[in-house]
């Protein structure tokens, strides 16, 4: 995902397996089929934790709106230097905590515009723990 290689045509292999090995098996009483319909459950959440880490991952800020941002913000400083031109002190501190609040959003906005990379990524825990979870334990 974090390369965009991942796609919702390919069904991951490992979890449509355990979902059908869960599907397969006959529960003898209550206490096993209503462990089974939990197996169904938790293999159901993690196929849609997959599906919205795809969409999510597929998904970009566009050109149109980074410049819509940047026009947005020009706009801003323009009024604000309009609105002070007569006191220069205010006019600067104005527009020096509005310039400091349009690069902390272009910030913001180029940090989450990949989820899958960097310090605040998104990481596939759901997933991992549902992939050891489904391991034969080897125990006796």
């Amino acid at each position: 995902m974090e390369r965009h290689q991942a796609t919702l045509s390919i069904l991951p292999t490992a979890l449509v397996e355990a979902l059908h090995d869960t599907l397969s098996l006959k529960p003898a009483d209550d206490s096993q089929r209503i462990a089974q319909t939990e197996m169904v459950k938790a293999l159901q959440t993690a196929m849609d934790a997959r599906r919205q880490r795809i969409v999510v991952s597929q998904s970009a800020v566009g050109t149109v709106k980074w410049a819509g941002i940047l026009l947005q913000g020009l706009c801003t400083l323009v009024a604000i230097a309009m609105v002070n031109s007569d006191n220069r002190l205010a006019c600067a501190i104005a527009m020096t905590l509005f310039a400091t609040g349009i690069a902390l959003s272009l910030l913001l906005i180029t940090a989450y515009s990949r989820p899958f990379t960097g310090e605040i990524s998104v990481r596939p825990d759901l997933l991992k723990q549902v992939i050891t979870s489904g391991q034969p334990s080897s125990n006796p």
